[in-house]
């Protein structure tokens, strides 16, 4: 059975309920992005790919600072670094200062998911702007930053959810 006070606006404010009212707009957010990434030839992008790409970067990361910044063991890292690398978002190649190592690097396909999905993110912030008012949204990110902690915004959200 559904809850019925779930999202009254009448009701009083539970401290819980703003942690979920977060979580869920990055899941409104991140769902949209991924509608629309998949519109726009990545229909098999997830995001905890997104996650892997910010944590590769445009230098690459060897697998153990992958399995380090995302928040995950390297046997974890190398599982997504595999299926990144059969999505075309990734390839292995060796490292140029040490030949023992290989560095995992952004193909073309993968640095173009992140640039449409930064192009999106943009897209999607203004259509809450329009929604809500921008100086609504300004004073929301505003808010959070000031909450925050600037430590926390990592890319390990799979090492932390438990991915």
């Amino acid at each position: 059975m559904v809850d019925e006070k779930v999202n009254r606006v009448d009701e009083p404010v539970n401290g819980w309920e703003l942690a979920l009212l977060l979580f869920g707009g990055f899941r409104t957010l991140v769902d949209a992005l991924h509608a629309e990434l998949a519109a726009q030839g990545h229909p098999h992008a997830r995001p905890v790919h997104g996650f892997a790409m910010q944590a590769i970067g445009r230098r690459g990361a060897t697998g153990t600072e992958l399995g380090r910044r995302l928040g995950v063991s390297k046997q974890a890292a190398g599982k997504t670094v595999d299926r990144l690398i059969a999505l075309g978002y990734a390839e292995r190649a060796d490292d140029p200062h040490d030949a023992r190592r290989k560095i995992v690097r952004l193909t073309p396909h993968g640095l173009d998911c992140l640039a449409r999905s930064a192009r999106i993110f943009d897209t999607l912030r203004a259509s809450w702007a329009a929604r809500l008012g921008p100086d609504r949204v300004a004073d929301l990110e505003s808010a959070l930053r000031t909450v925050v902690p600037s430590d926390a915004l990592r890319v390990d959200a799979p090492g932390w959810l438990g991915a």
